[in-house]
């Protein structure tokens, strides 16, 4: 921690453990210093909210930022905390006007966000897992993983803890997979017949008895794993449900969407985005915030726009959803999709001019406390007036 004065100067450095009493010791010893504003790297976790507790104003610097501004004070180019710790300080000094003041969020968007990430995360782990467990099949039983459409789904984990190897699934039957597949309430519309087929379709492996019995034990394991984690993704799903449901701005951000079952997306929009209307004074910091607009790169006469890679990938990636799917139903997103397509722009380019037009009717709705009509959508109106 470093403490700075009006002309600039070191007031007090110092180190605090990252524990209870160094967090309520750095707290304490900031207020008693009339500190008035605080810099750090990040803009969220658990320090952030007990410097917001204690009723200190705190500024997130992204480490680019800080990284950039190194050589203002130092010519050598050494990099420290102590030294980064002086950097942070005197950015709060001198460009305090730069920085955005962070405001916490509610609780309910705290918990959301929490829930959404998790989930995230949790998929990323099933999906690792899922191709280790793919890999070991490939390796003596191929077969076993094209038996249902996923590999991680329940009924295939299910399969897999029961018949393990071809050896274990040497008397199994259609009979004895039909009953199999009631037992476990197999909700695919396959009948016995066609998947015992895929099983026994697939290339014969040729592992010896000690190696079956290792790969039996690999596949095993993988699937003890994968079972509470694909169990917990479901149940979490639910929760994000029921938590986008209760939000004050579930509505909002659950009306841009049609399909019934695009819930997830809308309600990781709004945990990215938050409940704090101060965070985005305009749209266009909001696009910026979800990837939405390039950055511009002038040198000289040369002057292009490249892509925006500082931005919220979360955000981003739930901008991006639903500019794709808009576009299939609303003629207003059709138009500016074709037609960013027609000079050139790749589709990945295009959903994002079409997201960057989305982010200022979500910036509008969501300022308004809102729901999106399309009946109401002015643009969308002059568009099919103007095709009718």
């Amino acid at each position: 921690m470093c403490v700075v004065d009006e002309r600039g100067r070191i007031a007090e450095g110092r180190r605090y453990g990252h524990n209870e009493p160094g967090i309520r010791a750095l707290c304490g010893r900031l207020v008693r210093l009339q500190v008035r504003l605080v810099a750090v790297e990040r803009p969220d976790g658990l320090l952030i909210e007990r410097l917001l507790d204690a009723g200190l104003s705190v500024a997130a610097v992204h480490p680019n930022q800080v990284k950039a501004s190194r050589p203002r004070y130092s010519v050598a180019g050494g990099k420290s905390d102590g030294f980064d710790s002086f950097v942070l300080a005197e950015l709060a000094r001198t460009d305090s006007h730069r920085f955005r003041v962070l405001v916490p969020d509610s609780d309910q968007t705290k918990a959301l966000r929490a829930m959404t990430r998790a989930r995230e995360s949790l998929v990323r782990t099933r999906v690792g897992l899922a191709n280790q467990l793919r890999d070991q099949l490939a390796c003596f039983w191929p077969g076993a993983s094209k038996v249902f459409s996923s590999v991680d789904s329940q009924i295939a984990l299910a399969f897999l803890r029961r018949y393990p190897t071809p050896v274990d699934a040497r008397g199994l039957g259609e009979q004895r997979l039909a009953a199999f597949l009631k037992r476990h309430g197999y909700p695919g519309r396959k009948p016995a017949r066609e998947l015992l087929a895929r099983l026994r379709n697939g290339a014969e492996g040729r592992a010896g008895e000690l190696e079956l019995v290792a790969r039996r034990q690999i596949v095993l394991a993988l699937v003890s794993a994968l079972e509470p984690i694909v169990a917990r993704i479901s149940e979490l799903t639910i929760e994000i449900r029921h938590a986008l449901r209760a939000h004050p701005d579930g509505p909002t951000f659950r009306s841009l969407f049609i399909d019934p079952d695009s819930w997830l997306c809308a309600a990781s929009m709004l945990a990215e985005i938050g409940d704090c209307r101060e965070r985005y004074p305009t749209y266009r910091a909001l696009a910026a915030d979800a990837g939405q607009c390039p950055v511009a790169v002038e040198s000289g006469k040369a002057k292009h726009a490249q892509f925006r890679w500082a931005c919220d990938h979360r955000l981003r990636d739930a901008f991006d959803k639903l500019a794709d799917s808009s576009r299939r139903h609303n003629p207003w997103a059709a138009d500016i999709y074709n037609r960013a397509t027609a000079r050139g722009a790749s589709h990945a380019h295009a959903v994002r001019i079409l997201g960057r037009s989305w982010c200022q009717i979500i910036w509008r709705l969501w300022h308004d406390h809102d729901t999106y009509d399309p009946n109401r959508h002015t643009a969308r109106q002059r568009f099919i007036a103007s095709s009718s």
